[in-house]
């Protein structure tokens, strides 16, 4: 175990001005808290806190971190408080333990909302100070270096979570070295099988080629040295995880994958950067679509490298990475590279500066906070860690604004996200997209290099199905929270209408600013609010009358209701939360009260004159999930559903839509029926290539007719049956990419 002494001397190597009472100070004091605690090793539980101080020596953080990682697990673990470490060590050291120490409430759901909820502190504590996510990341790197002594479902537990969380968030913050070592231990234990197959044949491998890394190093400098380019050449083998990683996302066998041996090239500056890659394309036969600058495009951790692949030294695919020295070190260490410890103007007299870093508005700290505000956005704390898992695996891809405004985004992203990642009001008002000038659906994925024009309209309101087109959590959040208010502003207006109805009853008038008065009485923080409880019956529309107008209420009441005004409440606006093909709920429903309504029937909220039984029925030609749909009730058959855009839908007064949204359970998939007009020339062959890419695509052809036959063109009308609506948007695009076809699109009867 390090002793007090070299622990100070470790530190004031890199920084000789640090704190040697502080550091002192913290090391006896964590030492007596911990006292006789043991690890599950049987090691003092003190080694502990004095290894990740220690990890942390290495990147060469200043006194208070290495405090901090003294301190811990004091609060959490021993009877240490928060306003102790406050009186003895100062408020900011005290802050960073504080944003360190797990959340001990034993009430919370389950486990997955409990490792949720410690997330959420950790990130809202990292957004305030990074060194928190530093001391973090060290403790779980010693954590799993010593996890062989754990219980085999905890090193699961822990495994899983490294590999989801914690080193994503290292790669994240740019800290690949302590990335790659976290992944290690997780892979080693979760999958110890494919571990040890991995391990084995790189062990293989390197025998077979003995001698190769360093041929093809002093290979290449030799070459550059050549040529006066005076630059470090260093090679490594491929860590086991990420040869495993490549296997499974290719598809492929160790002995296919190309670039298993990866060499850095460290130069002095940019432009002797550029000079290596002309030397090494000049020199070895490049592999095609390998090439990417990062120098030119930084990824959003501030990582910049340009990498390569060539056909090197012994006909070996090699991997090259090309970079400045400070390039290098912040490729090393990320975030940590930034840290500046002591303020230049200390120098002069001036006042001693906590760790800052170099740009807050870099590329790590975007993201954090981009995370943190869907955070503070988001409904649950286990939703949030979902979004946060999404966003930390996905790779990215770089797109423009037509202003060339460069924005960043997971793969496979739409150009929805886009419009979130934007503004949020920009993404709530969208309607279409144009990708490279060519208009396209609101679901295409984005592309590196892709330029992004966002179509909006002010009276847009985002439905929730566009929730599963979203891949961010930023995109996904506010879309949920846009189907919420519009939810809420419906239930308002159907409150108004209830009430106005009401009034009209004790002969009189109804007002906002009426009721607004009486919104104490009533228990309710806004106008909107009283209006919304009215509507789901949580407010009784009597307590309204009695609040605003006692006398002439008690006598209104005391009447029974007219047969008109029964009749007359039943067309009011009513709101539907979610519809499925078998299920709708209305609104005021609880999750739990779905019921299974094999027979397509409702659950309804309390309103006088509408049946909780009525069946619900899908015009033909119709809606597939993912389209904004439309309830009619239909006296003595129930609620007919029609898309949006159906014309029928103007058959029916106003009064009688309802406003519905799908769904759909993802155990239970079903396919939907839709219509397409394809236009195709008139010769032999065209149907069954149309056919085929519709069979391809996964759709089913339900009916076929012909609607216009000409000499040289027909007009087909198919009936299709599809998943939803990117399922149906696959097959048109698929159709409209074909060369026999001149013209297809969307129709309903």
């Amino acid at each position: 175990m390090m002793r007090q002494y070299e622990l100070v001397e470790r530190v004031q190597k890199y920084d000789p001005t640090a704190d040697e009472a502080l550091l002192n100070r913290a090391y006896v004091y964590a030492m007596r808290a911990h006292g006789s605690q043991k690890r599950a090793s049987g090691a003092p539980y003190f080694s502990h806190p004095l290894e990740v101080a220690a990890i942390l020596t290495d990147l060469k953080l200043d006194d208070a971190t290495i405090v901090t990682a003294l301190l811990h697990d004091v609060i959490e673990d021993t009877d240490a408080t928060r306003a102790e470490i406050d009186q003895l060590f100062g408020p900011e050291i005290g802050a960073l333990v504080d944003g360190l120490t797990k959340i001990k409430r034993l009430d919370l759901v389950s486990k997955k909302a409990e490792q949720a909820e410690n997330f959420r502190k950790l990130l809202i504590a990292i957004s305030s100070d990074i060194r928190v996510l530093l001391v973090k990341l060290a403790d779980r790197l010693h954590n799993m270096r010593t996890l062989e002594h754990m219980k085999p479902e905890s090193r699961k537990r822990n495994s899983e979570e490294t590999l989801e969380i914690y080193a994503p968030l290292a790669g994240r913050m740019g800290m690949q070295a302590l990335r790659e070592e976290l992944e290690e231990h997780a892979f080693r234990w979760l999958h110890p099988e494919a571990y040890k197959t991995v391990t084995e044949k790189l062990e293989e491998l390197r025998a077979k080629n003995e001698g190769l890394v360093e041929d093809i190093a002093n290979a290449l400098q030799k070459r550059l040295a050549d040529v006066g380019i005076d630059a470090e050449v260093s090679g490594r083998e491929k860590k086991p995880y990420s040869v495993w990683s490549k296997m499974a996302n290719k598809q492929i066998s160790l002995e296919q994958l190309s670039d298993i041996y990866a060499f850095r090239v460290v130069v002095g500056t940019i432009d002797d950067c550029y000079r290596v890659l002309g030397v090494a394309h000049t020199t070895w036969r490049t592999v095609p679509g390998r090439f990417k600058d990062y120098i030119s495009t930084p990824k959003q951790n501030n990582y910049q490298s340009i990498h390569t692949t060539v056909v090197g030294p012994r006909h070996q695919r090699v991997e090259l990475q090309i970079r400045t020295r400070a390039m290098h070190n912040v490729a090393e260490y990320g975030v940590a590279a930034h840290a500046v410890y002591k303020d230049a103007q200390k120098m002069n007299g001036g006042n001693t500066a906590t760790l800052a870093f170099s740009d807050k508005e870099s590329g790590p700290y975007q993201w954090l906070r981009h995370l943190v505000e869907t955070l503070l956005e988001g409904s649950n704390p286990e939703e949030f860690l979902e979004h946060t898992k999404l966003e930390l695996f996905q790779d990215q891809v770089f797109c423009f604004s037509p202003k060339g405004r460069l924005i960043a985004l997971p793969r496979g992203a739409t150009p929805l996200d886009f419009a979130y990642a934007v503004h949020t009001d920009v993404g709530n008002a969208a309607v279409g997209a144009y990708v490279n000038g060519r208009h396209v659906p609101i679901d295409t994925r984005l592309r590196n290099g892709d330029e992004v024009e966002i179509q909006t309209s002010r009276t847009h309101t985002p439905p929730a199905a566009w929730e599963s087109l979203a891949v961010t959590g930023r995109a996904r959040s506010a879309i949920r929270r846009a189907a919420r208010d519009a939810i809420r502003r419906q239930y308002a207006e159907l409150g108004r209408r209830l009430l106005i109805s009401a009034f009209e009853r004790i002969g009189e008038a109804y007002s906002d600013e009426r009721l607004k008065k009486a919104l104490p009485r009533l228990s309710q923080k806004s106008l909107e609010d009283a209006l919304a409880a009215v509507a789901r019956n949580e407010v009784k529309i009597e307590d309204v009358l009695r609040a605003i107008a006692p006398e002439l209420a008690a006598a209104a009441l005391a009447a029974p209701p007219r047969a008109e005004d029964t009749s007359k409440s039943a067309k009011g606006w009513l709101s539907l939360t979610r519809a499925a093909t078998n299920k709708l709920r209305l609104g005021g429903s609880s999750d739990s009260d779905t019921g299974t309504a094999p027979t397509g029937r409702v659950r309804g909220i309390p309103i006088r004159g509408v049946r909780n039984d009525m069946p619900v029925l899908f015009e033909a030609g119709g809606a597939v999930p993912g389209d904004r749909i439309v309830g009619v009730l239909a006296p003595g058959e129930g609620i007919r559903v029609f898309q949006i855009h159906s014309p029928r839908l103007q058959e029916f007064e106003h009064e009688r839509w309802i406003d519905v949204a799908w769904d759909i359970d993802p155990e239970n998939p079903e396919r939907f029926p839709a219509l397409i007009s394809v236009t195709a020339p008139n010769r032999p062959g065209t149907l069954a290539e149309i056919a085929d890419v519709i069979g391809q695509s996964g759709g089913n052809i339900d009916n076929l007719k012909m609607i216009r036959r000409a000499s040289d063109f027909t007009e087909l009308r198919i009936g299709l049956e599809v998943w939803d609506l990117a399922h149906l948007n696959q097959i048109i695009n698929g159709l409209k990419a074909k060369a026999v076809v001149s013209k297809v699109e969307r129709v309903f009867e």
